[in-house]
């Protein structure tokens, strides 16, 4: 069977997987940051004597829930505990087999962009690899050093703007090495690996050894609550950055232009700033405060401004196209631009294009995408105009004729 048709089913099920497991942990991670910021403190004198000191009432599924939370542990461990690790360990395993597939196995097409950056495959898959361990490396020391020991507020603000900092320049410098897509997909993944990390080093060792003192008849250790507090608040600030990432691969104009390290810093920025928004809405309603919906407006005066900016020129005027633009012609620009990664002997994607019948058949995917998604080529590495896109949508458009 041939491998490339297998490497797509690979590439399906394992997107698929990702995508499921992915939701697991978001939907987790969002629900908890919320109970978290909407706990209030019990007023039933045998809740306080337990140990309580966060609880709600909820409705949801036509039955009422009341959870309810112990700080730092309840007095004695409960029979049935449930731990939530697998979804963060399942999402990162089965992104990173997907990025292997899609980007390592291919780096020459879809890791390298030779305009950008020219450098031997295997060179380029090493500096990938060395972007995931280099930011968790840094970020780890970086909430280590700064955020248990500057104090909680100031703590937290300087951890903050040194993370920005460092992933305003991975983005520059991913975009002045790796082709566009394969940039913005790598910054994503170097978040959601520092996610990962979180739970795997931080959160569940530290639940780990509070249920070990426990056992042990120890006191229990705060700082180990602290920790996972501190990382899991993390996790769901890089969660909006992460999926804008993740999701850009599918948009060219987001990833091809000169400033694309901008572009994907302020879109990052904005989904961090939406996310701020719900985050201080859950504590606001608590405390009877005003919703802070103002960063949630900033967040989305920043993709307006983006989209405004990277609107594409105009297009050609009609009249410096012909009143119709015949086969001829378009196969004229698929066989200059489009045939080197999609013949008989290279399909990419499992598609030809080497021959006018295979064209008319694509017609369809031609058009939307090297015209409205601008996906194609890929990383415009044959340097189609916007003249030809232009004349394959007349062409389109007119009905495909012969």
């Amino acid at each position: 069977m041939d491998t490339t048709y297998l490497l797509d089913w690979a590439n399906l099920l394992l997107r698929w997987a990702h995508v499921v497991v992915a939701i697991a942990w978001i939907g987790s991670s969002f629900y908890f940051v919320f109970l978290d910021n909407s706990l209030t403190p019990p007023q039933d004198p045998a809740l306080k004597d337990k140990g309580v000191t966060g609880e709600l009432w909820a409705v949801h599924g036509g039955g009422f829930y009341h959870p309810q939370k112990y700080m730092v542990a309840p007095k004695s461990l409960p029979a049935n505990l449930h731990w939530f690790y697998w979804e963060s360990y399942s999402t990162w395993l089965t992104g990173f087999a997907l990025f292997t597939v899609l980007y390592l196995l291919n780096a020459g097409t879809f890791l390298v962009d030779k305009s950008v950056f020219d450098w031997a495959p295997a060179t380029a898959i090493a500096a990938a690899l060395g972007f995931l361990v280099a930011f968790w490396v840094a970020y780890d020391l970086i909430c280590r050093w700064v955020g248990e020991k500057g104090g909680k507020v100031g703590g937290d603000a300087i951890v903050a703007g040194l993370v920005l900092v460092y992933v305003v320049a991975a983005s520059w410098a991913a975009c002045q090495l790796f082709a566009g897509r394969a940039a913005f997909l790598l910054v994503g993944a170097m978040l959601a690996t520092a996610m990962s990390a979180n739970v795997f080093f931080w959160i569940i060792p530290g639940q780990r050894k509070v249920i070990a003192q426990m056992k042990a008849g120890q006191p229990v250790d705060p700082i180990h609550g602290q920790r996972a507090k501190q990382r899991s608040v993390h996790n769901t600030y890089f969660t909006l950055p992460v999926l804008v990432a993740m999701l850009s691969n599918h948009y060219g104009w987001l990833y091809q232009g000169r400033w694309n390290w901008l572009v994907l810093v302020l879109l990052m920025l904005a989904g961090a700033l939406v996310r701020h928004s719900f985050v201080a809405r859950h504590k606001a309603l608590v405390a009877g405060r005003r919703v802070p919906w103002e960063h949630a407006g900033v967040g989305c005066a920043l993709l307006l401004g983006l989209a405004i900016w990277l609107a594409p020129p105009p297009a050609p005027p009609a009249a410096a196209l012909p009143a119709t633009v015949s086969f001829a012609q378009v196969n004229a620009i698929v066989e200059q631009r489009c045939v080197l990664c999609h013949n008989a002997q290279v399909q990419q994607k499992n598609v030809a294009l080497h021959t006018p019948e295979l064209v008319k058949k694509q017609a369809q995917a031609i058009y939307q995408q090297s015209v409205v998604l601008k996906l194609m080529p890929m990383n415009n590495a044959t340097q189609i105009t916007e003249t030809e896109r232009a004349l394959i949508a007349r062409w389109y458009t007119s009905g495909a004729p012969d």
